[in-house]
C-alpha cells in the first residue's frame, strides 16, 4: 500500500524520486492561438465522444472534412450530437 498526500502532506516525498507536481502556472503557458479549423475539429471530436461515438482512426478523413466547413455548420452538427445525450 502506498501513502497518499493526505497522510503525509503535500511536501513529503513518497519514495526515491517520487513527489507531487505543483499545479501549472497560467503565466507559463504558451501564447499561441489554435486555428479555427483545428478548434472545430477538437470540438467535433469531443462532441462525438460525449454522445457515445468515440472517433476511430478511420474517421479522421470525415472529421477533417467536416471541420473545414463553416463555424455555423459545425455548431449545428454539435447541437445535433448534444441532443443525442
Amino acid at each position: 500500500m502506498t501513502a497518499t498526500a493526505f497522510e503525509y502532506g503535500p511536501d513529503h516525498a513518497f519514495a526515491e524520486g517520487d513527489y507531487l507536481l505543483s499545479p501549472p502556472n497560467p503565466a507559463d503557458r504558451l501564447d499561441t492561438a489554435i486555428a479555427p479549423r483545428d478548434r472545430r475539429r477538437l470540438e467535433l471530436q469531443a462532441a462525438l465522444t460525449a454522445a457515445g461515438v468515440p472517433p476511430r482512426p478511420e474517421d479522421r478523413e470525415a472529421i477533417d472534412s467536416l471541420s473545414a466547413l463553416s463555424a455555423g455548420i459545425n455548431t449545428t452538427i454539435q447541437r445535433w450530437l448534444h441532443h443525442t445525450l
